[in-house]
């Protein structure tokens, strides 16, 4: 069905700027790990290959596109330089068909990128400048830190044991997170602390130097990322993918920023191959992509599946292969699908099964029938005691056809199920007209005309709103920047 979750080391920022700062140092530790790096062990490269195909599942699957070899080749050559692998072929280096600025890497030699983040990307120094700051996670073995702290933290307060299987049941998801974290509904909040950032950056920073490109290339993207965050939030006004504050990965992009610059500065290197870059960047697709659903606004749209439903505001929506995630404050749901023999209450009942997974029955209030938009639906509640707080789990279902239905599970504190009311009641058929609307967007790389002006090429942007803002960001321009002819340039078209 398409999106699934955020989480990630340099995704959540939000903010522009740069901060003055004192002369940062480079991390004690990072500069340990660097000089002893560890192997991969069996054992994570055991792990590593269990849990990739069910990130790949999970993140849109890997994206088969010319761009994809030239992915792998930047961020094997990149990783290698940890000391983590002997070679290039210790590394495994995926490409995502997923609509979210993410990256992200595991133990065992995995490394991820989203075609999205590519996109904001204006050089091959900057794309490996990203991979080398997540490969940096893994050696300085972050993960196992936040496993730990997994096992200690519940989900904004409300989900304990029974939040993985509630929320992300016991199929890909759930597993995902309990491999990786020992708690599932981590995996969707987690962060990682100031210092362990840091260290990844360091790290990222040293491995730019080593593999002979400017050092200055991660600052350079934390500050494009910061600006696209910043857009993100005024074109969406606080909804749709706005991210909650307890989901970003720390509260300082600026600082980030201007440190990474900083400890650049210790390091040589000169190589950011922007040419080669935008020559392979040339046409990715950008944004959602229409066969798996797109979030526009508030409202997620399937064309194929004919289907739509807006969440409410101030809530957080993720497209995922499997399921839409929606995200609040202090309340979550997910949308998705499961067998369906025409019997809506037997769905029903094997929804909150699966919820409860193979040890433990959630028991539910009696099942209502209801019509939503002239959809047959049927819904119940179960109150849950998770953590030692009450939990309301809602399974909102509806039968589109004899062979086919979708569903909602929601989570809630206890007596504030309704809060999705509004989004139960959204669920309609997508008229052919409006899905046949819904077109792809791509990254187009065009030269600068004389006479041309960021004003002129941004009124090409395939938006309806912030067509300046847009375009700086995505060429990582100042607001006083100026275009020259012959310049190269991105710009995102239907």
């Amino acid at each position: 069905m398409v999106a699934r979750f955020k989480h990630l080391a340099i995704m959540a920022v939000a903010g522009v700027g740069v901060a003055a700062l004192t002369a940062p140092t480079v991390a004690p530790r990072a500069e340990a790990l660097a000089m002893q790096a560890q192997a991969i062990t069996a054992q994570e490269k055991r792990q590593g290959a269990e849990v990739h195909p069910k990130l790949l599942e999970e993140f849109g699957g890997a994206y088969q596109v010319p761009q994809t070899s030239y992915v792998v080749q930047v961020g094997k050559g990149i990783a290698v330089q940890s000391g983590l692998g002997n070679a290039r072929d210790d590394f495994t280096v995926t490409l995502l068909n997923s609509p979210v600025n993410n990256a992200f890497a595991i133990p065992g030699g995995y490394v991820y990128v989203t075609r999205q983040l590519m996109a904001l990307m204006n050089d091959e120094a900057e794309l490996a400048g990203v991979l080398g700051h997540e490969v940096g996670h893994v050696a300085a073995r972050h993960s196992e830190k936040r496993q730990k702290a997994a096992q200690r933290n519940s989900i904004i307060g409300l989900l304990g044991q029974i939040g993985a299987a509630v929320l992300l049941g016991d199929g890909a998801a759930g597993q995902i997170g309990q491999q990786i974290f020992g708690t599932g509904s981590q995996l969707l909040t987690l962060k990682y602390s100031r210092k362990q950032e840091e260290e990844a950056d360091d790290l990222g920073v040293r491995y730019l130097s080593q593999a002979g490109y400017d050092p200055q290339a991660l600052s350079s993207m934390l500050a494009s990322l910061a600006a696209q965050q910043a857009i993100d939030a005024r074109a969406q006004g606080g909804d749709a993918r706005s991210v909650p504050e307890w989901a970003s990965t720390h509260p300082d992009p600026a600082r980030r920023v201007s440190r990474a610059a900083t400890i650049a500065q210790r390091f040589s290197g000169t190589t950011r191959n922007r040419d080669v870059f935008l020559s392979r960047l040339d046409g990715l697709l950008y944004g959602d992509d229409p066969k798996q659903g797109v979030v526009q606004g508030r409202q997620f749209l399937h064309p194929e599946l004919g289907l739509k439903f807006a969440v409410p505001q101030g809530f957080a929506m993720q497209n995922g292969t499997s399921a839409v995630t929606i995200n609040g404050q202090s309340a979550q749901a997910q949308f998705t699908l499961g067998q369906y023999s025409g019997d809506l209450s037997r769905y029903v009942d094997q929804a909150f099964a699966s919820l409860g997974g193979s040890n433990q029955r959630i028991d539910y209030g009696q099942i209502q029938r209801t019509t939503v938009n002239g959809i047959p639906a049927a819904y119940a509640t179960a109150r849950v005691n998770a953590n030692r707080q009450l939990v309301d789990v809602t399974v909102f279902a509806y039968a589109f056809a004899s062979n086919r239905a979708y569903h909602f599970v929601a989570l809630t504190p206890a007596g504030r199920a309704d809060v999705f009311a509004p989004m139960f009641q959204s669920v309609q058929r997508l008229a052919g007209a409006e899905a046949a609307q819904i077109r792809p967007r791509r990254v187009r790389v065009v030269t600068v005309a004389r006479g041309d002006t960021i004003q002129r090429l941004a009124a090409r942007m395939a938006y309806d709103d912030l067509k300046v803002e847009r375009f700086l960001a995505l060429n990582g321009l100042s607001s006083n920047a100026s275009l020259a002819a012959g310049q190269k340039v991105k710009i995102v078209t239907y």
